[in-house]
């Protein structure tokens, strides 16, 4: 990452200021982020997710990892399928509640994550198989070391809510597109900014 771009997340304050950092390094505004390979964006299968993650991010909802639901035959000639599913960090116990009960009502898969109250670690749900055999998961513990990885150089104090903040998975319950409804369930979080 290149000092420019550390010293800009450095200066970052509130979740807010994270948010507004990660929707322009998913807008392709700003070249690096913490916790991902310098100089490299979004991969190319989530371009179209980047308004709708975006518009999350601003709205209080730091989203750190995605994926679109997709079915098919890989790079590699192999038989692929993939769930929808995003993972987000909330530090707003109304804005964690909202997400919830729009994830839900929507029938989505949730995983949820905080050791803050209570210790909640709920199990992971596979999103990805390939050939049959699972791939990648979504959901399941977070513990400090990855919490180190994906958040190097930010302010202590923004990290220290970061890091207490509550991780929470949604997942499509289908693979493929019919997955894709998870955007649209996710629409009307963004519709206003949290005060974080």
């Amino acid at each position: 990452m290149s000092r420019t771009d550390r010293r800009r997340w450095r200066s970052a304050r509130t979740v807010a200021d994270l948010g507004e950092l990660m929707a322009l390094w998913l807008e392709g505004t700003l070249p690096s982020r913490p916790g991902y390979q310098p100089c490299c964006g979004p991969d190319e299968e989530t371009e179209h997710l980047v308004p709708v993650l975006a518009a999350l991010c601003r709205a209080g909802y730091i989203t750190t990892c995605s994926q679109p639901g997709l079915v098919g035959i890989g790079f590699d000639g192999r038989w692929w399928e993939q769930r929808a599913a995003v993972e987000l960090v909330i530090t707003a116990p109304a804005a964690l509640h909202r997400l919830l009960d729009a994830a839900r009502a929507a029938g989505m898969l949730v995983r949820v994550n905080d050791d803050r109250h209570g210790g909640v670690q709920d199990q992971h749900v596979i999103a990805t198989t390939c050939d049959g055999e699972p791939i990648t998961a979504f959901g399941g513990r977070i513990g400090r070391a990855d919490m180190a990885i994906q958040w190097p150089g930010l302010d202590r104090g923004l990290y220290d809510q970061v890091a207490h903040g509550t991780y929470v998975s949604v997942v499509a319950p289908e693979y493929g597109p019919a997955g894709e409804r998870l955007w649209e369930a996710l629409r009307p979080l963004t519709k206003s900014r949290q005060t974080c």
